[in-house]
Order: C-alpha cells, then sequence, then structure tokens
C-alpha cells in the first residue's frame, strides 16, 4: 500500500472499500435491468410480428386479401420476383400510392412517372395491357386525375389473379406458410421442404414487418 493511503485512518479505507463496493454492485444491476428489458422489447417485437395461421388461410381466399396484407404483399412480390414478372405488383402498389395523393400540382409529376416505367412503349418495367387500355391510358396522361390508371390497374389486378395468383397458392411461397410447423413429412412437404424451407421464406415475409 503506498504511503499516502497508509496514513489514512482504518475507518476512512473501510468506507472507501464499502463503496467501491457498493458502486459495482449498483453497475451490475444497472446493467442487468437494461438486459432485461432489452430482451423483453425482443419478445415482445418477436410476438408482434409472428404470423398466425388463421391470417396466412386468408390469402387463398382472394388476391385482395393477399396483397392487402402486408407480408402477403412481400411473400407475393417476392414469389413474382422469382418469376420476372414483378413489375406487375410494383404498376399495382404505384397505382395505390398515387390514389393518396393529395396536391393537384404533383398529380402530373407523378402520372407521368409511372406511366414513362409501366406503359409506354419504352418503359422500363412495361406490363402487360391491350391497345384500347394502353391507348385510354395515354390520353388520360393530358389531364391525369386521380382515377387516370384506374382501368389499367384494375387489367393487371384480373391478370395476376387468373395468372401469377393461382401459381402463388400452389407454391412453396404459400404452402411453406400455411403448413403449421410439425403437421408431420408426408411426400408432398418433404418435396416442398426440399425446395423452399419456411425459414426461408419466414425471412422473406419478415422484411415488410
Amino acid at each position: 500500500m503506498c504511503k499516502g493511503l497508509a496514513a489514512l485512518p482504518a475507518t476512512c479505507l473501510k468506507s472507501a472499500k464499502d463503496m467501491k463496493h457498493r458502486l459495482g454492485f449498483l453497475l451490475q444491476k444497472s446493467d442487468s435491468c437494461d438486459y432485461s428489458s432489452s430482451q423483453g422489447k425482443k419478445e415482445k417485437i418477436s410476438s408482434s410480428q409472428r404470423l398466425s395461421q388463421e391470417e396466412v388461410r386468408k390469402w387463398a381466399d382472394s388476391l385482395e386479401n393477399l396483397i392487402h396484407h402486408d407480408r402477403g404483399l412481400a411473400a407475393f412480390r417476392a414469389f413474382l420476383k422469382s418469376e420476372y414478372s414483378e413489375e406487375n405488383i410494383e404498376f399495382w402498389v404505384s397505382c395505390e400510392e398515387y390514389k393518396k395523393t393529395k396536391s393537384p400540382s404533383k398529380l402530373s409529376p407523378k402520372a407521368r412517372k409511372i406511366y414513362d416505367e409501366f406503359i409506354s412503349v419504352q418503359a422500363t418495367k412495361e406490363v402487360n395491357l391491350d391497345s384500347c387500355t394502353r391507348e385510354k391510358t395515354s390520353h388520360n396522361m393530358l389531364e391525369p386525375t386521380l382515377s387516370c390508371f384506374d382501368e389499367a390497374q384494375r387489367k393487371i389486378f384480373t391478370l395476376m389473379e387468373k395468372d401469377s395468383y393461382r401459381r402463388f397458392l400452389k407454391s412453396p411461397y404459400y404452402l411453406d406458410l400455411v403448413t403449421p410447423p410439425g403437421a408431420g413429412c408426408g411426400p408432398e412437404n418433404c418435396k416442398r421442404n426440399h425446395t423452399h424451407t419456411l425459414d426461408c421464406n419466414s425471412n422473406i415475409i419478415s422484411q415488410c414487418a
């Protein structure tokens, strides 16, 4: 012990040691509380992000139920991306967002952006529209309104509903989610699990959570 500390009364040294011990205890308690609080938040988040079987089954009732659910939309988008046809759902989503435009001055630039991206002859993500609908939508660009893409959006919705939506319901992107964990492994389930695992698809869904 150094001379400075040796010169102090024994009672002072004891008090200093007691104080150090108490501070150490309080710091440990604080860290423990912070950890518990952090764990509690993680558990709440995890709980809130769980996807119930009932929710997933509703996706099979209609395409509307599927794409109006955040995680359903994410799963369907991932499926369409695997088929290289994600432009359809991207167009539909863009139209939905466009209809929420409140400022009249923003209608024209937003409409032009959607048109150039999905409908024009040189569109980078051209959607499959018949010539009549395409021509009518082009005419609507002269004076854009909130409803100028309605017909084109309906056509793309119908196209997805009759085509890609039906394939989605038969794909691992949906089947691995609607099959309850531990439901057994029949030949069909095993085959699906070799293609896509439940964990893989859960990660896709969690990106929109």
